[in-house]
């Protein structure tokens, strides 16, 4: 018997059996960190030495999660020299899996909980793989979501367990799946209804494994092993790879390495032999892993989303809340979507018009998309009878009593959403508090009209309020931290994103997006053609170009918030001084008479029943043939622009942390995720460098690209470091 505790795991030999237990000291997860490596060798060490008499291997964890992946922190210090040290680490950890897996006795893996990117490549290693049943529990590989791909035998792996086609969705898209699904895929062989039941069950199956050669090995160890569903000469699966990249690339624009690369893995790997299949998928990671784009997405989808997740940005020192009664004021578009939103999560919701009828349409919008559910099977009709059961329309402010929270999602009208703030706020139950979903009006001037304006506070959401998964919570001058802590809670059992930020102007999403719309614009007045500027917008990754974005959120919109803005300067003793993009979709709304989509074209037409073209007098009023313009300086325009406006709201105090500026980039107004949101896009280049060309910018473009000593010292203030 011969035992060994190490940093991450415990090696026990008992009986014939080999039982390494990962146990990562001070984490709460097992990771693949340096020190694993180290340990994970040594135990495999030890294997080869007690090889006589050894019956079989148990891979286990002493965690609440099996196993959570590579260690991230250390892909963050990785610089692009790093590749040939990168890839020697992974083909030595390769190596130790491939030595576990061909000894000629059985390893089984006992799947407590969880085990996700290099987890499941750990899991993986184990012949026969036990999970116990457990709807929380995920297994996959969700490499390419953070720029990387499995590389640890996940995708070589997966690829000859279900074949090319079956295995793309877990490798190129992402696809998690549960113990079930892990079992009618042939990735888990055995469920059993408690993690005490594992081991034993482990034991049972290598006993009854002693004898057959084919429970120590792997299916495509066998001599007799094919690949499911063919190889790449095989017609049917030619025919799918001759159009496999170029259907990618329109997905990715070529911004995106990590799914080309593991694609790319699949195809290589399913035409050589096992071992040439694991070095070339470990190429493709090694270059992956050095890469400034996985960094990006690291660093926001993984380290910053994790911030947000655990409350980095709310207010400690506050119970956790969920509002059991929540009213809505206003059932149009986005009131009726959050109602929907909060009826899907068990919230009793009263949403009110000034109709009964205004109301009931209000409803209808969850009916409508809870039917699409239900007709497609993924709902039931009494789940759908009772999400519509906690919606109560109404035109009464009475039917508000005793709401714990309370939104209006009124019209951008300061004297109406004060008139709607006073008839309502007196209905919240005693500590209740009042939330406006304002885009733009600052909280603070909104409070006013609040009986109580440290319980007033800006909630904003994003249309469609069913698919946006970002809420950006205002704090008003007066609002107090129990009341951003309870906004933060609503958000989270919405299971939705928020962010904190303070108040200001447009605050920090709104105002930021305003600045790639309105450069779109002005490049329009400069006499750049449309079609340029709204194809390079989607070349650097933004989802839709300015001018199309602008059409769909009113034009008219943006001049009524100019106005506003005006009247509000005004009222202050000052003068606002509107953007040469401001004054150019102004002239659109009041002189062309072209207000956006809703009221029937802005920049674009739109014929029934057909695609929406360029409005075609774009080119003849404002296309300039002598105009000199950069393909580059107009892709930088569009993404600096933004990037400089988040480094303001960082500076003036708007933003009060780097991951809240990145998570709302992406997921609030689109900025491109290979970035990694518009913090990232400045750290990842270094502020320095960015600060120069800014300057240059600044020098052709305009004083919207100008930076501050002030806003270039903000930022190496808040530069994180792993």
């Amino acid at each position: 018997m011969s035992n060994i505790i190490l940093k991450t795991l415990r090696y026990e030999l008992a009986d014939g059996i080999a039982t390494l237990t990962f146990d990562e000291q001070g984490s709460p997860v097992n990771t693949m960190c340096l020190q694993w490596q180290e340990d994970f060798a040594q135990a495999t060490e030890q294997v080869l030495k007690d090889k006589a008499g050894l019956k079989g291997i148990v891979l286990a964890s002493a965690k609440s999660t099996f196993f959570a992946g590579a260690d991230l922190k250390g892909v963050m210090r990785s610089q692009a020299t790093d590749g040939p040290r990168v890839f020697a680490e992974i083909q030595r950890i390769k190596q130790c899996f491939r030595t576990l897996e061909t000894q000629g006795v059985p390893v089984v893996t006992c799947l407590n909980g969880s085990a996700l990117g290099g987890g499941w490549e750990v899991a993986l290693v184990g012949h026969h793989r036990i999970a116990t049943r457990n709807p929380k529990t995920q297994f996959g590989l969700p490499e390419i979501t953070l720029g990387l791909i499995p590389g640890a035998g996940g995708i070589t792996k997966m690829t000859r367990v279900l074949g090319l086609l079956a295995a793309q969705p877990y490798v190129l898209e992402s696809k998690l799946f549960g113990p079930d699904e892990a079992v009618k895929l042939g990735l888990v062989h055995e469920l059993v209804d408690n993690d005490a039941q594992l081991r034993e069950r482990a034991l049972a199956y290598i006993a009854a494994s002693q004898g057959q050669p084919e429970a120590a090995q792997h299916v495509w160890d066998r001599k007799d092993y094919k690949m499911p569903g063919g190889t790449p000469s095989n017609p049917k699966i030619a025919g799918m790879l001759s159009v496999a990249p170029a259907v990618l690339k329109q997905k990715t624009r070529g911004l995106y390495p990590a799914p080309e690369a593991a694609l790319a893995a699949m195809v290589e790997g399913a035409m050589v032999d096992f071992d040439t299949a694991m070095r070339i998928e470990t190429r493709h990671l090694a270059g992956l892993l050095t890469s400034q784009v996985a960094r990006n997405m690291i660093n926001t989808f993984f380290f910053n989303m994790n911030s947000i997740k655990g409350g980095q940005s709310r207010p400690k020192d506050v119970p956790r809340y969920k509002p059991q009664k929540v009213g809505i004021l206003g059932a149009g578009m986005m009131g009726s979507g959050i109602a929907y939103s909060q009826a899907s999560r068990g919230i009793a919701t009263v949403l009110k018009d000034v109709s009964q009828e205004a109301a009931e349409k209000g409803k209808a919008y969850s009916h409508k998309l809870t039917q699409k559910r239900v007709d497609k099977g993924s709902m039931s009709a009494d789940n759908q009878a009772a999400l519509m059961s906690l919606i109560q329309p109404t035109a009464s402010v009475a039917d508000l009593k005793g709401c714990d929270l309370i939104i209006e999602a009124v019209f951008e009208n300061r004297e109406l959403k004060a008139r709607v703030t006073q008839e309502a706020e007196p209905m919240l139950v005693e500590g209740g508090f009042f939330a406006s979903n304002t885009s733009t009006l600052p909280i603070s001037g909104l409070a006013t009209a609040s009986a109580n304006a440290n319980k007033f506070v800006g909630i904003h959401f994003f249309s469609p309020v069913d698919k946006m998964k970002l809420v950006e919570i205002i704090r008003g001058a007066q609002t107090d931290d129990e009341t951003i802590a309870r906004a933060y809670d609503y958000v989270q059992a919405l299971g939705k994103l928020p962010i904190v930020v303070n108040d200001s102007r447009g605050f920090y999403t709104s105002r930021t997006f305003g600045t790639f719309v309105m450069e779109g614009a002005a490049m329009l007045g400069e006499g750049i053609p449309a079609p340029v500027i709204e194809n390079l917008a989607m070349q650097v990754g933004m989802p839709v170009g300015p001018l199309a974005v602008l059409d769909e959120t009113a034009l008219s919109l943006s001049v009524h918030v100019l106005d506003q803005t005006r009247e509000d300067f005004a009222k202050e003793g000052k003068v606002h001084i509107a953007t040469p993009g401001e004054l150019f979709v102004e002239r659109m709304v009041k002189e062309l008479k072209r207000p956006g989509r809703a009221a029937g074209g802005g920049f674009y037409d739109y014929p029934a029943g057909q695609k929406k073209t360029l409005w075609p007098e774009l080119k003849t009023r404002f296309e300039k043939v002598d105009v000199a313009y950069s393909l580059q300086d107009i892709k930088d325009r569009l993404l600096y622009r933004q990037a400089v406006e988040t480094a303001r709201c960082l500076q003036e105090g708007v933003l009060t942390s780097v991951h809240d500026g990145n998570i709302g980039s992406i997921f609030g107004i689109g900025f491109p995720a290979w970035t990694g949101g518009a913090l990232q896009f400045i750290y990842a280049q270094g502020v320095d460098v960015f600060a120069k060309r800014c300057a240059e910018l600044a020098a052709f473009y305009g004083s919207g690209f100008a930076l501050t000593e002030a806003v270039v010292a903000s930022l190496k203030q808040h530069q994180p470091v792993y």
